[in-house]
């Protein structure tokens, strides 16, 4: 056949229609009605992604890290403190409901209360028995002046005790470096009381030069000092010093003892 188009009417064959083109099948739509839902297409296969020279795959997160463990709620209530009470009304939540306990006084403050009242009386027992010696040089005599230390002693006694009985106590001083915890060197104590006593008796059977020799020196060895040689020196040269000062200077004779006539 050519181009010419023939007819039905005239006898020809009737031309060829056109194929209809191909239409892919779509998915039927779900029925609303009955809530059907559309069929899932297969899903698409993931290339496996390629591996690095360490062995995990490119593009691959790292290996999760371990989940810590949430802390129990209960457990955390119990930590948490409870919350503090609403003060009650009228009253001020900086004061506190209980008074501090009243301090309670230093009992070893009495004693030294009681020792100076000792004292005063002492002065005033001894000031009593001294003679009326009144001269022109000296109107008031001796006993005036010891009376009134031994009354100033009591006095002072007196306010001493009530002021520890009412809670005073002294207070260290700022660059005080004495440790009130640690136990007191009674080696240390016995030895200075001992030197004390060595004095005392030997006082005036040898003279204040040998016996304040031996104070000297062995206060120095009872506080630690271990320069034997030294230390003799020094307590030779205080104790001269100490004898001609009242002797000379104040007009008092110290004990000589086997010293005199060389002193």
């Amino acid at each position: 056949m050519t181009g010419r188009t023939t007819r039905p009417g005239l006898g020809g064959d009737p031309p060829s229609s056109p194929a209809a083109p191909t239409v892919p099948e779509q998915a039927a739509t779900p029925d609303r009605e009955q809530g059907g839902q559309p069929p899932a297409g297969p899903a698409p296969v993931a290339d496996p992604p390629a591996a690095d020279p360490t062995g995990q795959p490119v593009g691959s997160a790292a290996p999760a890290a371990t989940a810590t463990p949430e802390p129990d709620a209960g457990a955390a209530e119990e930590r948490t403190p409870s919350s503090p009470e609403p003060a009650a009304v009228g009253t001020d939540p900086a004061t506190p409901s209980d008074p501090a306990p009243a301090p309670r006084p230093d009992r070893a403050q009495y004693g030294v209360c009681a020792f100076l009242a000792l004292v005063g009386g002492l002065v005033i027992a001894d000031a009593a028995r001294t003679g009326h010696a009144i001269s022109s040089a000296d109107p008031i005599g001796p006993k005036p002046v010891p009376i009134l230390l031994g009354v100033l002693l009591l006095i002072v006694a007196a306010i001493y005790a009530v002021d520890v009985a009412r809670g005073g106590a002294g207070e260290p001083e700022a660059g005080e470096d004495v440790d009130l915890t640690s136990p007191i060197d009674w080696r240390t104590v016995l030895l200075l009381i001992g030197a004390f006593l060595v004095n005392a008796v030997l006082i005036e059977r040898l003279g204040w030069v040998i016996s304040g020799t031996l104070l000297f020196w062995g206060s120095a060895f009872a506080l630690g000092n271990r320069h034997y040689v030294r230390n003799l020196l020094i307590a030779v040269a205080l104790s001269l010093v100490t004898f001609y000062t009242f002797a000379i200077g104040l007009g008092v004779n110290l004990p000589a003892g086997v010293l005199q006539g060389i002193l």
